[in-house]
């Protein structure tokens, strides 16, 4: 093991879709499937939640501007931390959304239990439900990526 590749002086710890092109290869793949037949909007909102509760800065970097470009209010993102607290300003399948996405992104906190569950299955399909657990798993693997290879935000780019 040499310091030069495996080196953090700058902060970044090693380039993965470099030194592992199929695992990245295979993520952006599945990126791509588990966003098929989602809002969205919606896809955008999960996606920071998530990185909120992984403290992926990377990722939150790029999913607020992803949403923004998408046409997502400012105010929206600013509440999503908040996002319970926050009344109307989401649509009760948006918070059905939220509250899997964190159960699923905090397993430690007691799995995944049933009212969160029956709640997205409420406001869901079963195959938009499948799908949404899918993009759910698939932004906790990206945020695991970027955190642990400690990317950074390229902000502004």
């Amino acid at each position: 093991m040499t310091t030069e590749n495996h080196s953090h002086m700058d902060g970044h710890r090693i380039n993965l879709a470099k030194l592992a092109p199929e695992v990245y290869r295979a993520m952006v793949a599945l990126d791509r499937a588990a966003q098929k037949g989602l809002d969205p909007t919606l896809a955008e909102l999960v996606k920071i939640r998530a990185s909120q509760l992984n403290h992926c800065a990377f990722c939150l970097d790029m999913h607020t501007r992803d949403a923004r470009r998408g046409g997502e209010r400012e105010e929206r993102i600013y509440l999503l931390s908040a996002w319970e607290e926050a009344g109307a300003v989401f649509t009760e399948k948006e918070q059905a959304a939220l509250a899997l996405t964190e159960a699923i992104t905090v397993l430690t906190d007691g799995f995944v239990p049933d009212e969160v569950y029956d709640r997205a299955a409420k406001h869901f399909e079963e195959a938009e439900l499948a799908q949404l657990i899918a993009a759910i798993l698939t932004i906790n693997s990206w945020n695991r990526i970027a955190v642990s290879t400690r990317m950074t935000p390229t902000l502004g780019a």
